[in-house]
């Protein structure tokens, strides 16, 4: 090649490096775009204080995971809005996320409801669904890339309250008769199958089976015409406010069951446990995490810490016993995932998911070929020797105590649940 050959390719490349450089400058490279993570979360309306706790526990793995250098070279942004606890709201929301904010994965918000109005977008979009606390939600929709961040194994419905029937059922002499209620929702209709499916299989009479509306304010009607059937146990399967009160017209009534609670969500946040106190004392409930020495899982209690020092400037539960470790592991499950198939792709993603065991905040977690836990681990737990209604009550858990599963185990039932009642 000459030299003016030579010169003249050399000029070339030049003029070609200078585009490049300019187009970069315009156009910054891919690789340093977020990769960007949509979702709605209930931040206000009945179902706010999982949902904002769920928020600030997932910014923190934001923050946590982008201190270490992001995913793939890329920071993580978080986007979300608020879906104010209405399933009505929860479509428009993920149409949104991925047509308007042009978001790379979506996870659900906090709640059952939330999550069934949301799957039809992800299953129409053919997206990855990562899902914050649904119960049996894809046992309708059958879907190959969804999974559920929630303890419930693969019979998830019956989950809630099997720990209840366990500990009933042992109990001498034995209880014959059970009383069911529940909230004509999403959550109490499938929380309630599965007492249904529990009170058969531990040789239960039901007396009472019945469904109350969302919009139930005054609970003490309901709680008369239970008594009246006269059932050794009860269980209840509800929301926040009606978990409130339907605690408050117990006592009104003074209805006292052998045993009662079962799956009444609500009684795991403080802002109810402060307000309910002395009341709660004797109620067998689900739980799914205590920072108890045998739920000591790597990181769960840093994150606790981390959370707590956030909660005040975020009016968020200032224990944040429930749901921030569940919130958490949910992303550290998809960032994990991310990170080893270097991919952001939902199909090589859920290909990924469902054949590994993951090491979260909340132990090690492994999907089955639905997207539930491949190993139940939902807890009973009972509230004892309550006094008053501070926060330093339930700061010490030895007012509410893991009473199944055995290997969870951190004290005895009080039974019957008269006996647990604090003069």
């Amino acid at each position: 090649m000459s030299k003016k050959a030579q010169w003249v390719s050399i000029s070339r490349m030049a003029v070609l490096a200078l585009a490049a450089a300019q187009l970069f400058s315009a156009n910054p490279a891919k690789a340093a775009d977020p990769i960007k993570i949509g979702f709605g979360m209930a931040l206000t309306g009945p179902l706010a204080a999982n949902g904002k706790m769920s928020l600030v526990a997932m910014q923190i793995w934001e923050d946590d995971i982008n201190a270490k250098g992001g995913l793939l070279g890329r920071p993580v942004k978080l986007i979300y809005y608020d879906d104010q606890s209405s399933p009505a709201q929860v479509p428009s929301i993920y149409a949104k996320l991925l047509d308007v904010d042009n978001v790379d994965l979506i996870v659900s918000g906090y709640a059952s409801t939330q999550i069934a109005a949301a799957m039809p977008t992800a299953i129409e979009r053919k997206k990855l669904f990562v899902s914050l606390f649904g119960t049996g939600i894809n046992e309708q929709f059958k879907y190959a890339k969804y999974f559920s961040m929630i303890p419930n194994g693969p019979t998830p419905k019956p989950a809630f309250t099997r720990g209840f029937f366990k500990v009933a059922e042992v109990q001498k002499p034995k209880p014959q008769t059970i009383a069911l209620a529940s909230a004509d929702a999403e959550f109490g209709h499938n929380a309630c199958e599965g007492a249904r499916e529990n009170a058969k299989a531990s040789g239960f009479k039901i007396v009472y089976d019945k469904s109350y509306p969302p919009t139930t304010v005054d609970f003490t009607s309901i709680v008369r015409a239970i008594q009246s059937t006269k059932p050794d146990l009860f269980v209840v399967c509800s929301y926040p406010l009606d978990t409130v009160g339907m605690v408050k017209a117990m006592h009104e009534v003074g209805f006292k069951p052998k045993m009662w609670g079962g799956a009444m969500v609500g009684l795991q946040a403080t802002v109810f446990k402060t307000q309910l106190g002395p009341m709660l004392n004797g109620v067998v409930n689900f739980e799914t995490w205590l920072p108890s020495k045998s739920m000591a899982f790597p990181g769960s209690l840093e994150l606790l810490k981390k959370y707590q020092e956030r909660a005040k400037a975020a009016g968020t539960d200032p224990l944040g016993y429930y749901m921030p470790v569940w919130a958490y592991a949910d992303l550290q499950v998809l960032g994990d995932a991310i990170a080893a198939t270097k991919s952001l792709n939902d199909d090589v993603l859920a290909a990924y998911m469902h054949k590994t065991t993951f090491k979260t905040v909340v132990g090690d977690v492994k999907f089955n070929e639905q997207g539930e836990w491949a190993e139940e681990r939902t807890l009973a737990a009972q509230f004892q020797n309550i006094k008053g209604h501070s926060i330093d009550d339930f700061r010490d858990l030895t007012t509410e105590v893991i009473i199944y599963p055995p290997q969870y185990k951190s004290g005895e039932v009080i039974y019957p649940y008269e006996k647990a009642i604090v003069k």
